[in-house]
């Protein structure tokens, strides 16, 4: 009888303990900033061209994250994990979210394909394999999707060696 009131009872401490320390930790809610005088603020602008003329733009950021292996001979050496966003024209919104499983393939294969080009050995931050890689990823979206995506955005990226 003992043996098995020990483990519940050590159960029910642990998500006591658990629960407890969830409510303690909880982030405290913001509260409102104070009203601020606007007459001298600027005027908002949009996004889109620097002179206000033009298309507005949306940046999304794409729900999941994209998982890139290294392979050398047979092994997988290092994962890479990105997460992308995308600079879509105002309005497109809900055209994007009903071709994500679309845009996530184009995005899967053209980000091995810079695997297998060695695009995230080495020195795979530097300006100019971001900039290849945005690149690459814009011209495979253009190809695909025509003009949904205008640009692409690198939100994270992160190697992880084995």
């Amino acid at each position: 009888m003992l043996k098995t009131l020990i483990p519940l009872l050590l159960l029910m401490i642990g998500t006591g303990a658990g629960i407890g320390g969830g409510l303690y930790m909880r982030p405290v809610p913001p509260t409102d900033p104070p009203a601020e005088d606007t007459a001298d603020a600027p005027p908002e602008r949009k996004v889109g061209h620097e002179d206000g003329a033009g298309p507005e733009q949306d940046y999304i950021k794409l729900n999941n994250q994209f998982i890139v292996p290294l392979v050398e001979g047979e092994r997988v050496t290092s994962l890479v994990v990105l997460t992308l966003g995308v600079e879509i024209p105002s309005g497109q919104r809900e055209r994007l979210y009903m071709m994500e499983p679309k845009v996530r393939d184009v995005f899967l294969q053209e980000l091995f394909a810079h695997a297998n080009r060695g695009g995230f050995r080495g020195a795979f931050t530097s300006a100019g394999n971001l900039g290849n890689l945005r690149n690459s990823l814009r011209e495979a979206a253009r190809n695909a999707l025509g003009d949904l995506i205008t640009d692409i955005l690198i939100v994270d990226i992160v190697r992880q060696d084995n």
